[in-house]
């Protein structure tokens, strides 16, 4: 097990029920880097390849 996915298993326990909108997710990315400018490039590739997903299935 990865240390990041202590982090992703408390997120589905506590969050996991809920839905959320995509404008959302991209407030509290951009609040997260705001605050801690030193994941800038972690949360942009997550966040570029969350927005790519449906792009792989287009190439098949």
């Amino acid at each position: 097990m990865y240390f990041t996915d202590r982090g992703i298993e408390e997120l589905q326990s506590r969050r996991g029920e809920e839905e959320v909108s995509f404008d959302w997710l991209a407030d509290r990315l951009q609040e997260f880097v705001d605050l801690n400018p030193e994941f800038e490039v972690p949360v942009e590739r997550l966040a570029t390849w969350l927005a790519r997903l449906d792009d792989e299935d287009e190439d098949e």
